[in-house]
């Protein structure tokens, strides 16, 4: 298998008058590669146009060097799960399974065996026969996870796999991801929480409003996010000895006072939140709320375009 898996070059899809994807150029090799960028970042779109689901409305994308879109040959070497599910309810989870790897063309003895080993890798064998309609959404997320790599593809697509799963599930999702890529082939899976791609891979696509933000190793791009300056509201009464204290400190970057609230902008929001600590504990100052508007990935993006 080529190095190269996925590849695009100034690509674009709108609908209407919303551009979902913007002018998108990478390369995505083997191993694990997680795409992180918030909702609306053009993960999902992406990922279908990948798929051959969506065709570019303008530049172009390859999967194997190839265009995927109504690519059969393509198509049979992606395994793949959807951000959201579509079962028939009064299926079992692993009557559904058997019948995706059927319309792969599988036989219904090997189809069986693989839908059974595939419910096992994702923990659900204990549940199987069960009708979809009893499952709870973290079994069902599994159940979804299962179908797509019952086959053993190339390329295996997930699309926010861990949404609705439990701490347990969600562990033993990172598990198998990272099994797959060790035995050779290609993960590509989306998140909007940069946790849950830090556990699995260094590999990272920043995505944001379409476009490329950074690509490369996440212990970079972690440093990139860490420069993002933080603002902190403070309610408290003492707004004006805070303010003087935060005044004085090196990585305060600006501070406001208004009515009750001080909103200081710190270009190291840990130690500001060990002073805050260290203020009520040591000089009995009150504390009544505290509120960090930047303490989300919207915003760390966001800071990351202006650069």
């Amino acid at each position: 298998m080529s190095s190269t898996v996925i590849e695009s070059r100034c690509l674009s899809r709108w609908f209407g008058e919303v551009i979902a994807v913007n002018n998108l150029s990478l390369t995505i090799g083997s191993g694990i590669t997680g795409l992180l960028g918030p909702n609306g970042a053009g993960k999902t779109t992406l990922l279908k146009l990948a798929l051959g689901l969506y065709s570019p409305s303008r530049g172009m994308i390859r999967i194997f060097g190839e265009p995927p879109r109504n690519n059969l040959k393509v198509l049979a070497r992606i395994g793949y799960c959807p951000e959201s599910d579509y079962f028939y309810d009064h299926m079992s989870g692993f009557e559904f399974v058997c019948w995706m790897v059927r319309l792969r063309g599988v036989d219904s003895r090997n189809a069986r065996k693989m839908a059974e080993d595939a419910c096992a890798m994702t923990g659900i064998s204990h549940r199987m026969h069960d009708p979809v309609a009893s499952y709870s959404q973290g079994m069902r997320r599994r159940i979804s996870i299962a179908q797509a790599i019952a086959v053993e593809a190339d390329l295996l697509i997930l699309d926010e796999p861990m949404a609705g799963l439990d701490p347990e599930s969600r562990e033993v999702v990172f598990n198998l991801i990272r099994k797959i890529a060790e035995s050779g082939r290609a993960v590509v899976f989306s998140s909007h929480i940069l946790y849950e791609i830090e556990r699995v891979t260094h590999n990272v696509v920043l995505l944001h409003q379409g476009g490329l933000i950074a690509q490369g190793d996440i212990r970079e791009i972690r440093e990139l996010i860490d420069e993002h300056p933080h603002t902190v509201t403070i309610e408290t009464p003492d707004t004006q000895r805070l303010a003087a204290f935060f005044a004085a400190q090196s990585t305060t970057a600006n501070i406001d006072l208004k009515d009750s609230r001080i909103t200081v902008q710190t270009r190291d929001p840990n130690r500001l939140y060990q002073q805050l600590n260290d203020l009520v504990l040591d000089d009995s100052m009150e504390i009544r709320s505290i509120h960090c508007p930047d303490d989300n990935l919207q915003s760390v993006f966001e800071y990351l375009v202006k650069r």
